[in-house]
């Protein structure tokens, strides 16, 4: 990526800008963003030297990233991770790469980081590292459902239509889209035979509810962080359960998180899958499905459920 500077960048990019000011996008380099998120990618490829410790936890909002950073700290922080997860909520354990490297800030050994970044806008420092990546993808009629009630979690925004999401999610004129694009830039990662796809674990929400206990045995062995037996597996995965996090006081909170406008508290609502039938009307699970069927053909991936 170029090292742009400032306003002068969104001069020349495409803009999505509709009466709901939510969503006023700027497409740079096939995906959609807003003007505070890019000016973070741009200081993440600018300033941020990724070292091969690093972890990386990647997704497309609303994918099951608050779980799984709960379970990725507590596999590589055993000895401390119950005290932690206790007092913590899990954005301040797992801190967003781009406001990290945005804002500033101390950052630590061995460091873990979030993002939402696409795979292709990640910076070439960090692709060409020895740094681990962790995919999260989830069915996206489920994922349109929580960001619809995530969104209106915020009463400072205004308001949005499920219909609203919908249509974006096909268009791929979506914050952080295509949503398609995004999944498939990291599972393709995943399946090449360069180095990279040693060091890319990519796992589904589904999965990771259908079988917790294995994919936190898998993901300690893929961080060098190998479990003795299953107790000590079975004792993460109860600490990191949606019932459990869900109920601790941090994460209970209605306090904003810095640099945000939503509650700690608005990051917890369900944590089920297969939710959206509660919600999406057949022509929407209908529409959302054919564009899927349509995007991820050949891919090996399946989304949907």
């Amino acid at each position: 990526m170029e090292s742009e500077e400032g306003d002068d960048i969104f001069q020349s990019l495409p803009v999505f800008a509709p009466d709901n000011a939510l969503y006023q996008l700027y497409q740079y380099k096939g995906f959609w963003t807003t003007k505070t998120r890019l000016l973070e990618i741009l200081a993440v490829h600018n300033q941020f030297v990724p070292l091969p410790t690093d972890v990386l936890l990647t997704s497309y909002p609303k994918s099951g990233s608050n779980w799984l950073k709960s379970l990725i700290f507590s596999i590589i922080n055993r000895s401390t991770s119950k005290a932690s997860l206790l007092s913590t909520h899990p954005s301040h354990l797992v801190p967003n790469l781009e406001i990290k490297v945005y804002r500033g800030g101390k950052l630590f050994m061995r460091r873990i980081f979030s993002t939402h970044i696409p795979y292709h806008l990640l910076p070439p420092s960090m692709k060409d590292s020895n740094c681990k990546i962790i995919y999260i993808a989830r069915n996206p009629k489920d994922v349109i459902v929580s960001l619809w009630h995530f969104l209106g979690s915020n009463k400072s925004l205004p308001p949005i239509t499920l219909e609203e999401l919908v249509d974006g999610m096909c268009t791929g004129v979506f914050n952080h889209g295509p949503y398609f694009d995004h999944v498939l830039g990291y599972w393709k990662e995943r399946l090449s035979d360069g180095s990279c796809s040693r060091r890319v674990f990519f796992l589904t929400y589904e999965e990771l509810k259908r079988d917790t206990v294995d994919h936190v045995r898998r993901l300690g062995e893929f961080l060098g962080c190998p479990f003795d037996g299953d107790e000590e597996v079975g004792e993460i995965v109860r600490m990191c359960s949606f019932e459990h996090l869900s109920n601790v006081e941090a994460n209970q909170s209605e306090e904003k998180i810095p640099y945000g406008t939503f509650t700690y508290k608005s990051f917890f609502r369900k944590g089920e899958v297969g939710d959206y039938k509660n919600w999406l009307t057949p022509e929407m699970i209908e529409r959302i499905d054919r564009v899927a069927e349509e995007k991820l053909r050949g891919s090996g991936l399946s989304l949907l459920g």
